[in-house]
């Protein structure tokens, strides 16, 4: 073998390594979005040692769902699901296809109905997800996509077990403090983890509003990559 040839596939090898360790992205994502996750994956030493934790029990229960050829159906309850449930189905629904995680299944619902709220949408639209609504009511619903391929999430708040939402076999994962009071134990859930979220919702109508929303969108967007990242290890 010339010594060309021999540095040729040493070289080759060099860049297998490299890129096996790069998460498994998908093509397309919106600029803005991509540009989002990727300062997101820089952050998780902002995510304390104990939320970590929580986190990786998430990421076990989907690593053992795929190991037993199961779907891992993550279900994101919050009170009236209508901020922080949906930041959370629509960030893991992200990460996971950040990451190439296939097989995952993201939902979102509350206690009791009430609306999307129009802030938390406005939050995805800065962090360049797009957003359309497609259905009209006091309960409307949307479609919220991250990339040009692929169906965008239909978002609307509901009930945390009402359709499409999984009756069983699911993790619940509660994002409030109020939902995890209430739900000591969960219905049909398989798993139930409390990662509760301050609500966003102490800013409104006040100037700090964007920015409260902003901030709730990075931190439940960087602790769903985390928890997609430990899945891929």
């Amino acid at each position: 073998m010339s010594f060309a040839f021999r540095n040729y596939w040493l070289l080759l090898i060099f860049v297998s390594v490299i890129h096996a360790e790069e998460p498994k992205k998908m093509a397309d994502y919106y600029p803005t979005v991509q540009i989002y996750l990727d300062q997101r994956v820089t952050e998780f030493d902002q995510i304390p040692a104990e939320r970590q934790e929580q986190l990786k029990k998430i990421s076990l229960y989907i690593q053992r769902q795929h190991q037993e050829k199961q779907p891992a159906n993550l279900t994101f309850i919050c009170t009236h699901n209508s901020r922080r449930s949906h930041l959370a189905q629509i960030w893991a629904a992200t990460a996971a296809s950040y990451y190439g995680i296939g097989k995952v299944a993201t939902f979102s619902g509350g206690t009791e109905a009430t609306a999307f709220n129009s802030r938390a949408i406005a939050a995805l639209e800065r962090a360049g997800m797009k957003v359309k609504q497609t259905e009209e009511g006091k309960n409307p619903h949307y479609s919220v996509s991250y990339q040009d391929e692929g169906q965008g999430l239909d978002c609307f708040s509901k009930v945390y077990n009402q359709k499409p939402n999984p009756a069983e076999n699911f993790c619940a994962v509660l994002t409030c403090a109020d939902a995890d009071k209430s739900f000591p134990t969960v219905t049909g859930s398989s798993m139930r983890i409390a990662i509760p979220y301050e609500d966003p919702k102490v800013a409104d109508g006040t100037a700090e509003e964007a920015a409260k929303y902003d901030e709730r969108s990075r931190q439940i967007c960087r602790e769903m990559l985390f928890l997609f990242s430990e899945v891929a290890q």
